[in-house]
């Protein structure tokens, strides 16, 4: 059982006259064929928009330590993906990089990297914004 597609005892829809067992033929095949594949889409949307805030409040929290600390350097582990880590050490940490998209990462100072990361976030909370809209409009005419 699914939090989405909880399961109902099976009707019998010989009970019904032929013009309602059309219509509820006709609505199940909404549901089934339009509002779960879209509502599905776009769940996978928000949680992949809700990672990308995640990671960016991370560095934010990193960034904090940095400075609360006073660190000039840090040994931290990085991940390489799936929770596979490495020891990493940073001589420095006047320069951040930090990853803008498109696979593409700048070099910022701890100042540059809390302002562009505040951006960051306002952007995607917009986004989000957008995708939990349009699963309250799921089934609108388009």
């Amino acid at each position: 059982m699914s939090v989405l597609q909880p399961e109902l005892p099976a009707l019998s829809y010989s009970q019904y006259p032929p013009e309602i067992q059309s219509s509820i033929k006709k609505y199940e095949g909404f549901i089934t064929d339009r509002l779960q594949p879209d509502l599905k889409q776009v769940l996978g949307l928000r949680d992949t928009i809700y990672n990308r805030m995640s990671e960016y409040f991370k560095l934010k929290t990193h960034i904090e330590t940095i400075r609360e600390q006073g660190l000039e350097e840090l040994e931290t582990k990085v991940d390489l993906g799936s929770d596979f880590y490495v020891k990493a050490f940073v001589p420095d940490t006047t320069y951040i990089y930090v990853s803008v998209g498109f696979g593409f990462h700048l070099q910022m100072t701890l100042e540059e990297a809390d302002a562009f990361i505040d951006d960051k976030v306002k952007h995607l909370e917009k986004q989000l914004y957008g995708a939990l809209m349009e699963v309250m409009n799921l089934g609108d005419d388009k």
